[in-house]
């Protein structure tokens, strides 16, 4: 079963037609890259997924449930947003980790304010915060930064930071986890241990959507791709297939500028 059912997406900045008709399925566990160059519309699409946009045509569904539909504006309520956002956890370009929180605080900040909401949270309120944490400390576990729990950020490299953002953005348990091209502000050096996790999650079964423009990673990784240009979708596919051997020339064109560079 689909996990995630994008249908008839558009976004419209003024004149400017940034996503046009775009239609696409996630399967549960599935990996699916988004690759295409720049103002391609690659990050418009995910805030649209992730509410930061509102789109202008279409409807997103999350487990068969209908999250938007321009059509209903019962689907768009402001007090609902927070609560669907849920589904969608985000890793962004750059960290945005909280600067005066150490690591283990800011993987774990979220889940306690929304832990405030629970019927019982005066009740048990040690007995939550105590699994918050243990919770946010075995993620950074899986992310090899169990000593770096007391850290704060401008303790941590770049790419320690980056990892820090994955497992807070996990800590929420979403359907679906969100990268918009999360190794172009790191070094060379640090790329490699964040694909590293994003590889290992993909082994795990996460369900992922992946901006990226690494496409050997994107090629070995990924389950499906989608190739987009001019905010539109060119071509979507199993990845190798996509990466590897083209149907559509603008697919081909984009593959071997980018191998040129």
């Amino acid at each position: 079963m689909a996990v995630l059912q994008v249908k008839n997406i558009e976004k419209h900045f003024g004149a400017t037609r940034v996503l046009e008709d775009i239609s696409f399925e996630l399967e549960q566990g599935q990996a699916l890259a988004i690759i295409g160059s720049s103002g391609s519309g690659k990050t418009t699409l995910l805030r649209c997924l992730n509410f930061l946009e509102t789109p202008d045509q279409g409807q997103i569904l999350v487990q068969d449930k209908v999250l938007f539909d321009a059509a209903d504006p019962s689907t768009q309520r402001e007090s609902e947003i927070r609560k669907k956002r849920l589904h969608f956890g985000m890793v962004f370009q750059s960290f945005n980790l909280f600067p005066q929180y150490t690591a283990l605080e800011n993987v774990t900040l979220a889940s306690q304010l929304l832990a405030r909401e629970r019927p019982d949270f005066k009740e048990k309120k040690k007995e939550i915060y105590a699994q918050i944490e243990k919770d946010g400390r075995e993620l950074l576990g899986r992310m090899g930064l169990a000593d770096r729990a007391g850290h704060y950020p401008h303790q941590l490299s770049g790419g320690q930071q980056q990892r820090v953002a994955i497992a807070r953005a996990l800590a929420l348990k979403p359907d679906i986890l969100c990268f918009d091209e999360p190794t172009s502000a790191l070094d060379p050096e640090l790329t490699g241990e964040v694909l590293k996790v994003i590889r290992s999650l993909a082994e795990q079964k996460t369900t992922m959507i992946i901006v990226t423009h690494e496409m050997a990673f994107a090629r070995d990784v990924a389950d499906q791709v989608i190739f987009m240009d001019g905010g539109v979708i060119v071509e979507q596919g199993p990845a190798r297939q996509v990466i590897e051997h083209p149907a559509q020339e603008r697919t081909r064109q984009f593959l071997a500028r980018y191998a040129e560079s």
